[in-house]
């Protein structure tokens, strides 16, 4: 019988917040979640737009987690 692991070699996951203090709280804890994936943190990018419908400042971002080496 054979065991084999395929480990998760890189990952990308999507963020958007109504306050960016809710957006830093959504991140943190996915860094903490995949750190138990063991990955890393590659890349953040982030987006602030303005909603006209809600006259609210909208903010996004997409973190991208590679696995330590």
């Amino acid at each position: 019988m054979e065991f084999h692991l395929d480990l998760i070699d890189t990952k990308i996951e999507f963020f958007e917040a109504e306050t960016q203090k809710t957006l830093e709280d959504q991140i943190r804890y996915a860094i903490d979640t995949n750190k138990a994936l063991m990955l890393d943190v590659h890349a953040v990018q982030y987006q602030t737009a303005f909603n006209h419908r809600t006259e609210k400042m909208h903010y996004s971002a997409a973190v991208h987690f590679k696995l330590k080496r």
